[in-house]
């Protein structure tokens, strides 16, 4: 191992998500542009061939990284992506009106190089992108500063620059780590099903004070996701909301 990689474990602590991939190539490709800056989990969410990971194709464009071909997945949905992970970033040119926090590849990096925390890097179809209630469910967007007249990168380039700036920050900030000594209390991150869990306890609770109509929700609980995205809540902290909210929900059935 070398001391790049002995200063941090962020080679395995970054996952590749590839959400209904269409043609076979791309996946390949995307697998050498990961090999290349040294990470290698790549999941992948109903992709639209099935035996994608076999396909020549995919193995051909792939030019090596076939070790990442090989101990790559194929998950059934995106909660299932997401098992263990307690960061998740979108990669869009597009923009949401109520997005969560907005971030270019190098600040997310910059921001993310030196947590304990595991992150999930999400890539939508290579026509249609990311659905909006994925974007919505994650912490970040991610938007690559590309040309505005043609900002479409191929589905590869993208996972390229996003590997790129993670190892990027990685070396320049490799030997600032390997001298930092950990200073007061840390706790353990929450996954992301954890904080889902937490939404939806809150939801509850807030319907149960009349705060939330239900039946006419509009943009309360995505804002909400919105404020929490800016912060990396660990598993003490979401304990104590849902804690919060039980007592809220007890109260009103009493």
């Amino acid at each position: 191992m070398n001391s790049l990689q002995s200063n941090t474990s962020v080679f395995q602590r970054l996952r590749f998500i590839l959400v209904e991939t269409s043609h076979p190539g791309n996946v390949g490709s995307a697998a050498r542009a990961m090999k290349t800056m040294g990470f290698n989990e790549l999941i992948l969410v109903n992709p639209k061939i099935s035996d994608v990971l076999t396909h020549q194709d995919a193995i051909a464009m792939a030019s090596g990284a076939n070790d990442v071909l090989e101990s790559a997945r194929v998950v059934s949905s995106f909660e299932e992506a997401l098992d263990g992970v307690s960061f998740v970033a979108a990669v869009s040119a597009r923009l949401r009106e109520f997005s969560p926090p907005i971030f270019s590849p190098r600040q997310l990096a910059e921001n993310h190089i030196s947590n304990a925390e595991k992150i999930a890097l999400v890539f939508g179809n290579e026509r249609f992108g990311l659905p909006n209630d994925i974007v919505v469910a994650c912490n970040a967007l991610v938007n690559i500063p590309a040309n505005s007249a043609y900002s479409s990168l191929n589905l590869a380039q993208a996972v390229q620059v996003l590997a790129y700036e993670f190892r990027l920050s990685l070396i320049e900030t490799s030997e600032l780590l390997s001298k930092t000594t950990s200073i007061g209390f840390s706790g353990k991150l929450a996954t992301a099903h954890e904080i889902d869990g937490m939404f939806s306890h809150l939801e509850q609770a807030l319907i149960s004070l009349d705060f939330l109509d239900p039946t006419s929700p509009k943009k309360l609980m995505p804002r909400l996701k919105r404020l929490f995205s800016r912060t990396h809540l660990e598993v003490e902290e979401v304990n104590i909301f849902r804690g919060i909210a039980k007592k809220i929900i007890d109260r009103g059935e009493a």
